[in-house]
């Protein structure tokens, strides 16, 4: 049983945790380069009254390979030493891309995977403070920064040990006002997260012990916090098993769904959070076809089985009855099907051989075939329909 480890390097969690950020920006360096979304205005105060000076960069949507280069290339000249990330996913990777090319200063493309030479970084990246304000992709203690290639279409990894950040200051309360479609998006990303992390090739007991309580957390708490966002103690969980699936996969890896969600996002204008959940359902039952199929000694078939009885809420629970659970889950959230993105049947080909070469497939515990990756994406066209769309209170 040979694994290792690795996540931030500090975690800092809480409720009013945020109010920290001074005194723990203080110990990285003078003048930060402030990387993010619509939170960035209170952050600068926040750091300008610590005496720090800061330089802003906005992140609208998914950042470009181009984007980061230029946002470092800015970060450099004005003598930034560190980096402040605030936001979704998509801001925090923009951050960690930004800490590492301000000391690595070769192309961009000599570091990605998939579409670049895949390079290791040739100096440390600059220390990186994450602080997310949504409960989904747990980027603050991942060592990747997904980055969009215009040229390629799509979504590929810039990956570094170097890349996890020097502290994840992660306060619940910062989602407290993340609308309903937002809240669901990022929620189910981060329940495929834990589960695929779970159910990976490369799972060992840290990542299981991490995964098995934060699907816990989040099947519980996502419904609550979609409904009610106001709730404290669900956007709690969300943050914390949020945490738990960023500190998993980075350690384990993931899977078909994420093997999918990396063309697609390159190819078509579609949210990561909403592909992902559209996805979920079909992706579990193809897994556990070919499994039993296939493979049905495999010891995932039993990660699979514990993952339907949490899931389901019962002991005795199927697979059967976990993937309607997981459809259920995505039908009373309203999520659509990919279709709603403009993806059509004709696209499938160009899909499946573009995820084949993904990173995240090969995590997948079964290799699948060209005809079930394709079947996949037949039923992910049109929203996941289960037996009771009830939401769970």
């Amino acid at each position: 049983m040979d694994f290792e480890f690795a996540t931030a390097q500090r975690i800092v969690f809480g409720p009013g945790s945020i109010g920290r950020l001074p005194e723990l920006a203080a110990t990285l360096g003078r003048c930060a380069a402030l990387v993010g979304g619509g939170r960035r205005r209170p952050v600068a105060e926040a750091l300008e009254k610590a005496g720090i000076r800061t330089c802003t960069f906005g992140v609208e949507g998914e950042p470009t390979t181009h984007q980061v280069a230029a946002m470092a290339a800015g970060a450099r000249a004005a003598g930034c030493d560190f980096v402040v990330a605030v936001g979704g996913g998509s801001a925090l990777d923009a951050g960690k891309a930004v800490a590492a090319l301000l000391t690595n200063t070769r192309a961009v493309t000599d570091y990605l995977e998939v579409v670049g030479k895949g390079e290791p970084l040739d100096h440390a990246p600059s220390p990186c403070i994450a602080i997310p304000t949504t409960a989904g992709t747990g980027a603050e203690a991942t060592r990747n920064a997904v980055l969009l290639s215009p040229e390629h279409r799509v979504k590929v990894s810039m990956r570094h040990p170097g890349m996890l950040p020097a502290i994840a200051l992660v306060d619940p309360a910062l989602a407290l006002s993340a609308p309903p479609a937002l809240t669901a998006s990022t929620g189910l990303d981060a329940l495929t997260q834990l589960m695929e992390a779970f159910v990976s090739r490369k799972a060992n007991p840290l990542t299981d012990a991490l995964c098995r309580d934060g699907v816990a957390r989040v099947v519980k708490a996502l419904p609550v916090a979609y409904l009610h966002g106001d709730r404290l103690d669900a956007r709690t969980d969300m943050a914390l098993g949020s945490l738990f699936g960023g500190m998993a996969l980075a350690n384990a890896g993931l899977g078909a769904v994420h093997g999918f969600a990396g063309p697609i996002g390159g190819m078509f204008d579609a949210p990561h959070g909403m592909v992902c959940a559209a996805l979920l359902p079909a992706v579990f039952a193809a897994n556990t076809q070919a499994l039993l199929l296939r493979s049905p000694t495999h010891p995932a078939l039993g990660r699979f089985r514990e993952l339907a009885r949490i899931l389901a809420g019962q002991r005795d629970a199927d697979f059967d009855e976990a993937a309607i659970r997981l459809k259920e889950l995505c039908e009373s959230m309203m999520i659509p099907g990919l279709g709603d993105f403009g993806i059509g049947v004709g696209d499938i080909p160009a899909i499946v051989a573009k995820a084949k070469n993904a990173s995240s497939m090969k995590g997948n515990p079964i290799e699948l075939r060209d005809d079930e990756l394709a079947a996949i994406l037949e039923e992910a066209l049109h929203p996941p329909v289960g037996g009771n769309s009830t939401l769970c209170m």
